[in-house]
């Protein structure tokens, strides 16, 4: 699920599907990331939905984690985590510089805090019951969250509309989708918060024709291909 250094997938010895196909759960934050980067890149995929208690015998024998999401390539290579899946997508050609304007130090310091100590935090507020032997209260994860990347994350803002400067870059698609989730996790009280910038910036993301197009609902079963931007 999470990002990592982006390296060439392993070859597997059968070929793939005739197009790429990602194996996907419709609201896992890894999974719209990778979603997003395929098709604002306009590479044509097809997809399947994976239900996360009974997962397909197709995805267990590519990726034994058996997280979503995983990039099937035709040639039978596999990819298994979003951050690349993105990458390949995204980096070659780039273009507008989606991908480029990415590496920046200060961009890549946002997503290894997005991946690392906010999804820890943001899962131990949002899903208390799963972390009972935690010695920290579900609001003071919630409070860390804050402090370890949406404070960050408005600085930022307040200087520029995207993160990618004045138009977005592989960053703002990698770290909305949890900043979505925190941010409903307590609709109400994150409206409270000094964040306008983040506000402004997940609102514009919300109601975007890609993250629309990402948020396809696919059928339960099968693979199909997944509708263009």
């Amino acid at each position: 699920m999470h990002a990592s250094t982006l390296t060439p997938p392993a070859p597997l010895t059968t070929p793939g599907p005739l197009l790429p196909r990602l194996y996907t759960f419709r609201r896992c934050p890894y999974a719209m990331r990778a979603r997003m980067a395929l098709l604002h890149a306009g590479r044509a995929f097809e997809a399947v939905e994976v239900s996360l208690r009974d997962k397909p015998a197709s995805l267990l024998a590519l990726s034994p984690k058996s997280t979503v999401p995983v990039l099937q390539l035709p040639e039978g290579s596999v990819i298994e985590e979003s951050w690349d899946i993105m990458g390949w997508a995204l980096a070659a050609p780039d273009p507008q510089g989606w991908w480029a304007r990415a590496q920046s130090p200060a961009n890549l310091d946002l997503l290894n805090r997005n991946d690392g100590a906010f999804k820890h935090h943001l899962d131990r507020w949002k899903y208390p019951q799963r972390y009972v032997s935690e010695t920290l209260t579900p609001d003071a994860h919630r409070d860390r969250a804050l402090d370890v990347l949406l404070r960050p994350l408005e600085a930022r803002l307040h200087s520029a509309p995207c993160l990618g400067g004045a138009t977005p870059c592989a960053t703002d698609l990698a770290i909305m989708p949890f900043v979505r989730q925190f941010a409903s996790v307590e609709a109400g009280w994150f409206a409270t918060l000094d964040l306008p910038s983040v506000r402004a910036w997940l609102n514009g993301w919300l109601v975007s024709p890609l993250f629309v197009a990402c948020m396809y609902k696919l059928p339960t079963e099968g693979a199909i291909r997944f509708p263009p931007l």
